[in-house]
């Protein structure tokens, strides 16, 4: 398979996790996107700030990585929205190919 694949991680409120997802899919941006409830806890303008927050895995093409960092920055309310590309080394090869074919080719 010469497809390289990856997670990217992002973190917003329910209500824009799930706006988010459905964009990132309708836009064959993302095969994927799961969201899972999280507590965060983080130093933000000097001060420990706790918040709880959604979290979506994102499952896409490494290739899509600069589309899906431009649409989450256009459609985030976060001032620094956490983005992080991370590689898929291995996987199963019939869920890979899902991936493949359910994101855009370029």
């Amino acid at each position: 398979m010469t497809t390289s694949f990856c997670v990217i991680l992002t973190t917003s409120s329910k209500d824009e996790a799930e706006r988010l997802a459905e964009m990132l899919v309708s836009r064959k941006l993302a095969a994927c996107v799961q969201i899972v409830n999280i507590a965060s806890t983080y130093m933000w303008q000097g001060k420990i700030t706790k918040e709880a927050e959604f979290l979506l895995l994102i499952k896409t093409t490494a290739h899509l990585y600069p589309a899906v960092e431009t649409a989450i920055m256009e459609n985030h309310s976060y001032e620094v929205p956490e983005i992080i590309q991370i590689p898929i080394a291995r996987g199963l090869p019939a869920y890979l190919t899902w991936v493949g074919e359910n994101t855009k080719s370029q």
